[in-house]
């Protein structure tokens, strides 16, 4: 009846700034009364949308949720994911609310519109949408994210995982692990398969290939908070010790002052509490033990007149040791007679020699570190001197409950400490991690690089060294690449959308 007044109304865009305004209010509130013109109509919005005047786009931009009805909403909530891309932070909060709204009408179709920009679109806009789901997600209510649509955001993601950069991954992670459906003990599982799909664990490891130990460094994190004593983490585990530890020395790393033997050490020691059963066992356990005993010295010759007969005291890496030592202890649980039936006489012997003066140095450090640190409270164990002081007696108490255990006759493996990065907890409910406090004082919560120095010019005990990170192990600060969205794991430069590797 009024087709012709509708059909003025879409050429009023093609008119000046007042005939724009009105055009932009009046379009989408008759939008419903002419099916026939539904196409016209949406673009002669979307013109609006992209118009000089930004007044004009706010008013085109607002109004754009009043289209999505039936099958035109995928085609709104793509243009909407489109105009992400803007630069003007008023028109982009406008595009958020946008998307959100006709989210609440139909999240799958809205979710379409979202993935086949992330899939096709151009790079900024498939930045912006990643980053649009992996914040906007969690805020959505219960009757919004249905199994169905949940369903939907792992099948699409799945997709998208064939071809991510580092960074992209790490947001993919937490858009999924945030999923209420995944939050069960399949869930996790399926999750972790997806990591150790993306960390390609089949394939050959390159220590001297930087983005490679990246990529698996960055896989490996995001596993880690997913295992539990229902899903395990054997096979990371089995990777590490056949692949990593033998080239531990000669690992690479793009992240300037990372200290990647310890990172590497740290994430082994954090998965080996949650390792189901291992079909070479013996022999992983064996390239452990191996690792450990280049960290753990002999004691230095003594000349007849009682003095050292050596240029020094080897060095105590004890950051390195309380890792491979816990390592070594939660594997040795399930071979609990390799160190007595697996090893000859000799070299039980010179491992017990090792332990032993070890500990003799352990004793000399915890001594000297709980006087460092008596009566000290509050913010006093707030300076960057004390906190590593008190991380690194969190360090060799473990060790010392540790080699106590191996000091038994056979050797016990019923300690459990609470690794020196991570928070004491309790043992809950859903993971039941057994944990000891061993030190009066909890280390800090949010020191993931302590100073760049050896611990020791501080305290300066008689030999030792301590890692320049200690302190709590953060993902979310590790996470992503260094660089941005700059370098994906196929190549430097460019998000190449080839997966090289």
């Amino acid at each position: 009846q009024h087709k012709d007044a509708y059909q003025a109304i879409l050429d009023g865009v093609k008119g000046g700034a007042k005939e724009k305004r009105l055009a932009a209010q009046f379009i989408p509130k008759f939008f419903k009364h002419f099916p026939e013109l539904a196409d016209s109509a949406i673009n002669a919005q979307l013109d609006l949308c992209e118009d000089e005047d930004v007044s004009i786009r706010r008013q085109a931009i607002k109004e754009l949720p009043q289209f999505a009805t039936g099958d035109n909403l995928p085609r709104v909530a793509d243009i909407l994911t489109q105009l992400l891309q803007s630069d003007d932070s008023a028109e982009f909060n406008l595009v958020n609310n946008a998307l959100l709204s006709i989210f609440k009408m139909d999240a799958k179709g809205t979710l379409g519109g979202l993935f086949s920009q992330i899939l096709q679109g151009e790079d900024i806009v498939r930045e912006r949408a990643i980053k649009f789901l992996s914040t906007k997600l969690k805020t959505l209510p219960e009757e919004v994210m249905t199994k169905d649509v949940e369903e939907f955001i792992l099948t699409e993601s799945k997709k998208v995982l064939e071809d991510v950069t580092g960074e992209e991954f790490v947001l993919f992670m937490k858009i999924l692990s945030g999923l209420k459906s995944l939050q069960t003990v399949s869930g996790r599982q399926q999750l972790v398969e997806l990591v150790a799909e993306q960390a390609d664990l089949e394939q050959t490891f390159n220590p001297s290939d930087p983005d490679c130990v990246d990529r698996l460094l960055q896989c490996t994190r995001q596993a880690v908070p997913l295992f539990s004593k229902n899903v395990h983490s054997t096979k990371f585990v089995t990777y590490f010790c056949e692949h990593v530890l033998p080239n531990l020395s000669s690992l690479t790393t793009p992240v300037e002052g990372l200290d990647i033997q310890l990172e590497v050490l740290k994430l082994l020691a954090e998965m080996s509490s949650f390792c189901g059963d291992m079909e070479k066992l013996e022999s992983n356990l064996k390239k452990l033990f191996d690792k450990l005993l280049e960290y753990m010295p002999l004691p230095p010759e003594e000349a007849e007149n009682g003095e050292n007969a050596g240029n020094e005291e080897p060095k105590l890496q004890f950051s390195y040791v309380e890792c491979l030592l816990y390592s070594f202890h939660q594997l040795g649980r399930k071979l609990p007679d390799f160190l007595t039936a697996k090893l000859n006489a000799e070299k039980l012997k010179d491992f017990k020699i090792r332990l032993q003066y070890f500990a003799r140095g352990l004793q000399v450090y915890i001594r000297q570190l709980r006087l460092a640190l008596q009566g000290k409270t509050g913010d006093a164990l707030k300076t960057e001197e004390n906190k590593i002081k008190v991380v690194a007696l969190k360090i060799t108490n473990n060790i010392n409950v540790l080699i106590k255990d191996l000091f038994h006759i056979p050797p016990s493996y019923k300690s459990t400490v609470t690794l020196s990065w991570k928070p004491v907890q309790k043992a809950d409910a859903s993971q039941k991690r057994a944990s000891e406090d061993t030190t009066s004082s909890s280390p800090p919560k949010k020191a993931s690089a302590g100073p760049k120095r050896d611990a020791r010019q501080i305290y300066n005990p008689p030999s030792g060294k301590y890692s320049s990170n200690l302190g709590s192990f953060s993902y979310e600060q590790r996470g992503g690449f260094r660089g941005g969205r700059g370098r994906g794991w196929g190549g430097r430069g460019n998000r190449s959308r080839g997966r090289i590797y």
